[in-house]
């Protein structure tokens, strides 16, 4: 074994954790050892919000200064007791990971997957045939969140984006839909409401419509289109983030930027109070603190009798 390779248990797991003082965040000198740290420390509050979803993990092995690359197969060499769920759609089989226990998270942690991102749908709302999830038109999963995705274009900042977030959660809880919100981990806010079980191209024609609308309610603040060109000076709603095959980033996950940034769960209220561009910026010691304080602040996504998404077609 490598002098730079230590053993390791979390809970019932053995695991080999390696190279812990290589540097992932080179301009704040972030290692992997508060990486992994992080992920163990903040398991209880996030493994929830993963139960039966299917991870699409972005690795940076050689720190956030280098290429990343994407992951859906399960990981070549990975442990037996991970958990696998395969999904068959437009490109094959994919083996991919669901996180169950904390040490799937230290696990994913050590192969520097700094980033997590899920579907709003679970496999307990999804057809199987053979044990593996169906992504076909005709069988589509039922998403159990609706998500909408605020990327600001250039020239808009958080100060802009909060404000759109507060007029679409108005306009969200007028339909019946009461979101919860999470910063991006990068420039945007993300709202997410529970929902009756619904098939996901229903959520996306819903969140389309409603794009559509705000965007000309508001010109000045959104565009629904998907075009660069038009997203200067203006917040793009993205509804195609509730597609079946699209992940979103986990609440609670790294993201890949020069600074360790999460994406983290923030009150309406603390919303409604952005008024800088570095505001709702959290680091990993900042979400350990604030759920030590708050709890789960997207505790209310989790609900399992979310009501019906206006004009979509629920099921179980």
């Amino acid at each position: 074994m490598s002098p730079e390779s230590i053993v390791t248990t979390v809970g019932e797991r053995t695991l080999t954790l390696t190279n812990l003082d290589k540097v992932l965040y080179p301009a704040c000198h972030v290692t992997k050892a508060e990486i992994i740290s992080y992920y163990l420390g903040i398991a209880g509050t996030m493994l929830p919000h993963l139960a039966g979803r299917c991870l699409t993990r972005v690795r940076f092995p050689n720190s956030v200064d280098a290429q990343p690359f994407f992951e859906k197969n399960m990981p070549a060499g990975a442990p037996d007791w991970l958990t696998v769920q395969p999904v068959l759609g437009t490109e094959g089989r994919i083996d991919y990971l669901v996180a169950t226990e904390p040490a799937t998270l230290v696990y994913l942690a050590n192969l520097a997957a700094l980033e997590l991102h899920a579907p709003q749908w679970t496999v307990a709302h999804a057809t199987l045939e053979g044990g593996a999830v169906l992504l076909a038109a005709d069988h589509e999963p039922r998403a159990t969140t609706c998500v909408i995705d605020l990327d600001p274009g250039p020239g808009m900042t958080m100060v802009d984006v909060a404000k759109g977030a507060l007029i679409i959660a108005h306009r969200l809880a007028a339909d019946g839909l009461i979101a919860s919100v999470k910063t991006s981990g990068s420039k945007g806010l993300q709202l997410s409401a529970p929902i009756a079980p619904t098939p996901s191209e229903d959520v996306v024609r819903y969140v389309a419509r409603l794009a559509a609308e705000l965007s000309r309610a508001h010109p000045d603040l959104f565009v629904a289109t998907m075009a660069k060109s038009a997203r200067s000076e203006r917040i793009y709603i993205d509804y195609l983030q509730n597609k079946a095959a699209r992940n979103t980033i986990c609440a609670y996950s790294l993201r890949g930027k020069e600074q360790p940034w999460v994406a983290t769960p923030v009150t309406w209220d603390e919303v409604a109070a952005a008024d800088s561009p570095d505001a709702l910026r959290f680091r990993p010691e900042d979400v350990l603190a604030r759920v030590a304080e708050s709890g789960d602040l997207f505790a209310d996504v989790l609900a399992d009798d979310g009501p019906p998404v206006p004009g979509a077609e629920s099921g179980t």
